[in-house]
Parts: structure tokens; C-alpha cells; sequence
């Protein structure tokens, strides 16, 4: 292992703390900053290539679908002929995209993620960095819902006391998007807990870890995130009941439940009757012009505008001006729906691409479950009960827009991915050892009944 591979792991890791603390990654100086780590990355992973004489590539097809999107976002900004300029103004290139710079600006951002997906898939090549990494994102998320939790009570309408948003909740300017962070950040342990590979000496500590999080995603107000929660714990159940029989499924619904009957009560001891009264408010706009209902009306009539090729990604915002059927006082830049969104920007490619990725992760998720060491089963059930989550959270809001709970996504699906193979220091833990002795006396059982 070389210098600029050990060096990479851990600019991966600090990516992931970076981009959540500077505010979700949202700004352009900050952005450009993400890129420029991400350069470097890519620039140690070709130096490790270069000193180990071994070129290191994935060989999983799932950062492919970041790859196309980025490049059909290149082709929707490429011209093909011109309007005709009139009154002074010089002829404006033909283009699929509505919004050139913005689907171009789009389109650089998922080759960064594409990029980051793929070196990230190379450094997680041990149990042990598995471990370490799963380890970054929990103990982070527990530390960072802590931290949103006492900001919240003591200056909930400002970032770190100086930077003022509209409905702030961490270092996120928008509430759901820090729901979003936490549903990923819990899923990891919660897919420990669930599949048992949790001593008993450890348990109430991962509670505490999962519970404060739940709290905090409560406490942020995000309906979504609420349903998306539930939606996780559900999702977790159904994976890891198995054919245990009854008692384990039972076990498994009682955790569920004390798991939800924490976070509700904590969230009312730590944010009182508001903590869930902010919910209902929330629910009770009569604003229509920000109303979902109406956006997702007016989405469609931009799919049907925009088939085949779609209106560009990332220029949602002027594709949807024309078919606005409200004042149009608010500019609405996204669709509350991120497929509604992927089918307006990318046309039909877009479907292509997107039913490319949930195809393929569906695949992922089959093979997660008959992972036979226990700890990184955990892992990836619990990686693929985050990206169930965010999927559902997608539903209503397009927080996968923000770059920290992309990048975090990014992670799960690559932890998920690693997750799948043996390696030389995996751990076997109790449940593997049990199975292996279970396996042994089946074969020693069946190899005496052939004698006799």
C-alpha cells in the first residue's frame, strides 16, 4: 500500500466532514473548493497506480450511470444551429438544453461524483476500511445531531450564530436537506443493530447514536424526512426478518418500535410540544404557488413539452416559466419530485439512465442480503436502507441536489458495493462462527447417516 493510497482514504473521509460542516457544499467558492479535492484524489489514485505498476479500477457498472448523465448533459449543451437574433441582438445557438450554463454547470458536477464515486470504490478495497469508514459516518452524524440539536435551541434562525438562512437546520440553509444527512448517517448502525452483529456490551451505546440522530431529524420539521424514516425502519425489518420464525420477527418489531418511541420522546423532551406541532404547521400552507401538487401539474406539462430529449439538466427552472399556471411572483428552480425532475431535464435518456441505476442497485441489494459475515451484512443492509430512504425522500424533495447529501449517498452505495466481498481481515464474529459450526455439524451429521 502506498503513501498516496493511505493519503487518499482519508481525503475521502474529509471530503465527507467538509462538505457537510461548509454549509451542504452549496456555494460556488465552496464548490469549487470540492472540486479541487476531488482532482487531488483522482491525482494520489493515478500516483498509487503509477508506484504500485497496477492500474486500479472497479469493475461495478453502478458509477456508469453518473458517467452517462454527465455526458448527455455535455450533449444537451452542444449547438445545432441558431435562432435568428432581432433587434440588436446577435444570433443564440440552438441548443437541447433550455438553460446552456446551468445543464453544463449540471453536468460537471456529476462527472465530479462520477469521479468520486469510482476512487472511493478503489480505496475501499479492506474489511478494515469498511470499518473505518462506516465508523467516520456514524461517529460524525452523531457529533453533527448534537450539534444541529443545540443550535436549534440556541440560534435556530442562524448557522454558527453569523449566516442566516430562511428555515435552517445544522449547517443545511434547508431543513430537509439535514433529514436527509441524518436518515444516511443512522442507516448505518440501525443495519448493525438489525442483523445482530452488535455485542450486547455495545448496544446501548448504538441506541443512544441512533436515537440522538432520530431526534435531531425530528426536530428539523421534515415531513419527508419523518415519512422517509419510517419508511427506513420498515424497509429494515422486511430485509433482516428472514426466516427466523416468529420470535425474531417479533424481536425485530419491538426494536422498531423502541426505536421510534425514543425518537419521539426525545424530540419532545429536548423541542417540547413544538417538535411535533412544526410538523403540522408545515403541513397547513395554503400557498399554492409553492404548493407540490401544483408544481408536480406543472411538470408534467413540461415532460410532455420536453420528450424526447428533455429540457437540460439543471434547467428545470426556465422549462418550467412557459407552462406556469400561477402568478408566477415565486420562481420555482426544482420539481419537489426528483423523478418528475429527471424525466423533465433528461427526456427519455434520463429514464434510461435512471432506470439503469435502481436497476442495478436492486441487483446490489439481492446479493447484500446473502452476505454471510455478519458485520458487513450490517453494513450493507444498512447502506441500502439509507439509499431506500433518500429514494423515498425524493419523492417529495430534491435533496440529492445539495452536494453533502450527495457525496454521503455516494458513500453509502459504495459501502454497499464493497460490502459484498470477502476479504484477508474480515472479523468473524459470533453469527458467522455459529453458522460455520451449524454448516460443519450438517456435514458431519450427513456424512455419519451415509456410513450407516
Amino acid at each position: 500500500m502506498t503513501w498516496a493510497n493511505r493519503f487518499g482514504f482519508v481525503l475521502i473521509a474529509a471530503i465527507v466532514i467538509f462538505t457537510t460542516i461548509a454549509y451542504g457544499t452549496v456555494h460556488q467558492p465552496v464548490l469549487a473548493a470540492f472540486y479541487v479535492l476531488i482532482a487531488v484524489g483522482v491525482l494520489l489514485w493515478a500516483i498509487d497506480c503509477f508506484v504500485s505498476g497496477v492500474v486500479r479500477v472497479s469493475p461495478s457498472l453502478l458509477p456508469l450511470a453518473l458517467l452517462a448523465a454527465a455526458i448527455y448533459g455535455f450533449i444537451q449543451v452542444i449547438p445545432f444551429g441558431s435562432f435568428v437574433g432581432t433587434a440588436g441582438v446577435s444570433d443564440l445557438p440552438r441548443t437541447i438544453s433550455l438553460d446552456p450554463f446551468a445543464t453544463q454547470v449540471t453536468a460537471i458536477h456529476f462527472l465530479a461524483l462520477f469521479l468520486l464515486f469510482s476512487v472511493t470504490l478503489v480505496l475501499l478495497d479492506s474489511a478494515s476500511r469498511i470499518r473505518k469508514l462506516a465508523l467516520v459516518v456514524a461517529v460524525f452524524g452523531f457529533a453533527y445531531a448534537f450539534f444541529a440539536i443545540l443550535q436549534s435551541v440556541l440560534s435556530p434562525l442562524k448557522i454558527y450564530g453569523i449566516y442566516e438562512a430562511g428555515a435552517p437546520f445544522g449547517s443545511f440553509v434547508n431543513r430537509h436537506n439535514f433529514a436527509a444527512y441524518m436518515e444516511m448517517a443512522m442507516a448505518l448502525p440501525l443495519g448493525l443493530m438489525f442483523v445482530g452483529a452488535v455485542t450486547k456490551d455495545k448496544r446501548l451505546l448504538y441506541i443512544t447514536v441512533i436515537g440522538l440522530m432520530g431526534v435531531a431529524l425530528l426536530l428539523s420539521g421534515s415531513r419527508g424526512g419523518l415519512v422517509a424514516f419510517v419508511a427506513e425502519i420498515i424497509f429494515l425489518v422486511m430485509l433482516t426478518a428472514g426466516s427466523k420464525g416468529r420470535s425474531r420477527l417479533g424481536l425485530k418489531l419491538a426494536l422498531a418500535v423502541l426505536l421510534l418511541g425514543a425518537v419521539v420522546g426525545g424530540a419532545v423532551f429536548v423541542g417540547g410540544e413544538t417538535s411535533l406541532t412544526r410538523l403540522a404547521e408545515t403541513a397547513a400552507t395554503d400557498d399554492l404557488t409553492t404548493g407540490r401538487s401544483n408544481i408536480w401539474q406543472v411538470t408534467l406539462r413540461v415532460i410532455a413539452g420536453s420528450i424526447p430529449f428533455g429540457a437540460g439538466f439543471g434547467a428545470f427552472g426556465v422549462a418550467y416559466t412557459e407552462y406556469d399556471s400561477m402568478s408566477g411572483l415565486e420562481r420555482v428552480e426544482q420539481a419537489h419530485n426528483d423523478y418528475l425532475q429527471l424525466l423533465a431535464d433528461g427526456g427519455l435518456i434520463g429514464l434510461i439512465i435512471g432506470a439503469f441505476f435502481l436497476w442495478r442497485l436492486f441487483l446490489l441489494g439481492r446479493e447484500a442480503v446473502g452476505i454471510r459475515n455478519t458485520y458487513r451484512r450490517g453494513i450493507a443492509i444498512g447502506a441500502l436502507a439509507g439509499i431506500f430512504a433518500i429514494l423515498v425522500h425524493s419523492i417529495f424533495d430534491f435533496v440529492l441536489h445539495t452536494t453533502a447529501v450527495s457525496v454521503l449517498f455516494v458513500m453509502l452505495l459504495a459501502l454497499l458495493i464493497s460490502s459484498r466481498l470477502p476479504y484477508e481481515d474480515d472479523v468473524d464474529d459470533e453469527s458467522s462462527r455459529e453458522r460455520s459450526i451449524r454448516r460443519s455439524s450438517a456435514k458431519v451429521s450427513s456424512i455419519s447417516t451415509a456410513r450407516n
